[in-house]
């Protein structure tokens, strides 16, 4: 699973790279995009399937594990890497609940390969549907809306506004992750107070603090003034890690040094060190829609939204067939239970002198990853400018 979480870190932040330019508040879910994405690659040949493989980061992924393979066992390995990992995430948890739920729906006139169908079923258990998109768009959007909000809970509602399918849509992937776990220590609330966030240097805004002293996994970046926290959930298997620069208005300048081998050691649990800490996080609150077409374009997925080179013939013998849009809808609140999210290289430095050793006050933007400690995999990624 290494090399596998190598490819979704790898993901994780060449995505936010492409939403980060805006101050405002980041959340979304990678593994779900991934497999999403993963499920369009099924179905994908030629140079669709090649740019797909790119930006997933897989092509590394399987030349690496799979190198004296034939190119169809390489692709295999990749689904059969989900299917592992859709086995662990999906597993019955009383500690906490996790749903990772897909689906892709296709017009009528494009009926799906049996082959596609049985692959998507036997790698992804995922929904596929046929919906009549040219003569019931409104329908169609109120039947897609119905599913996630079934999914999530009813924390997602009204991923597709009224009017947004018509009938020219060919293609929909939506995606969902729903999550809600307490911590393994909770906050008490009666420790929470009122406190400045500073949004930057000169403006600061009220939020409801939340205390608590106590024992994490903690590591201090010197080199680029960070430090990184690891609040655990109930039985330790998902993890929040904070990553907080130690200036008000060094996100920034940590963002543009941060990439996906650092992430992955910084994070590992060889690497930071059990620490006595007087931890204050903000109670926050982040729901956040992406229409993903431009960032992935961006990423080199390109031929699969231009109707004269998308290549899906592994998916559908209808000519034309052509990805309309990719909407991923995300939410997550964090409290003194826990959270609640949906969603449709070396160590630098490990210095001692570390500023205020037992203070980790996240008083100002910061990062933040909820991840499976078991294979690494990034459930979510985020950024709090705002609580």
């Amino acid at each position: 699973m290494d090399l596998f979480a190598v490819a979704t870190t790898k993901f994780t932040l060449e995505l936010y790279r492409q939403l980060r330019e805006s101050d405002n508040n980041i959340f979304y879910s990678p593994i779900s995009m991934m497999r999403t994405l993963a499920m369009l690659l099924l179905g994908a040949k030629a140079n669709t399937e090649q740019q797909i493989k790119k930006v997933l980061h897989f092509n590394e992924t399987t030349k690496k594990t799979t190198e004296k393979s034939a190119e169809s066992h390489d692709e295999e390995n990749v689904h059969q890497q989900f299917q592992m990992l859709m086995t662990q995430l999906n597993k019955f948890n009383n500690a906490y609940d996790l749903k990772v739920p897909n689906s892709i729906y296709g017009a009528k006139d494009f009926p799906f390969l049996q082959t596609f169908l049985k692959d998507i079923r036997k790698y992804y258990q995922a929904n596929v549907e046929s919906l009549d998109f040219a003569h019931a768009a409104e329908e169609s959007q109120k039947k897609i809306n119905s599913w996630m909000a079934r999914q999530t809970n009813g924390k997602i509602k009204d991923l597709f506004p009224s009017g947004s399918l018509n009938s020219s849509t060919i293609l929909v992937l939506v995606n969902a992750v729903y999550f809600k776990g307490q911590w393994n220590h909770k906050f008490d609330e009666k420790h929470t107070r009122e406190e400045k966030f500073w949004l930057n240097k000169n403006t600061s805004k009220p939020v409801q603090m939340m205390k608590q002293r106590n024992k994490f996994n903690f590591i201090f970046l010197e080199n680029v003034q960070a430090k990184i926290v690891e609040i655990p959930y109930k039985g330790k298997e998902l993890s929040m890690f904070v990553l907080l620069p130690v200036e008000i208005d060094g996100l920034k300048k940590f963002e543009e040094q941060l990439t996906a081998d650092k992430l992955l050691q910084w994070t590992r649990a060889e690497n930071m060190h059990m620490t006595e800490l007087y931890l204050s996080l903000p109670q926050f609150k982040v729901e956040e829609k992406y229409d993903l077409r431009v960032p992935l374009e961006h990423m080199g997925m390109v031929d699969a939204f231009d109707p004269q080179k998308a290549d899906f013939s592994g998916m559908s013998n209808s000519q034309g067939l052509v990805v309309s849009k990719v909407l991923h809808k995300s939410f997550v609140e964090v409290n003194e239970e826990g959270a609640e999210a949906a969603t449709a290289m070396s160590v630098e430095s490990r210095s001692l002198s570390v500023p205020k050793p037992n203070d980790f006050s996240c008083n100002h933007p910061f990062l933040f990853v909820m991840k499976q400690n078991k294979t690494n995999s990034i459930l979510f990624f985020g950024r709090v400018s705002s609580p």
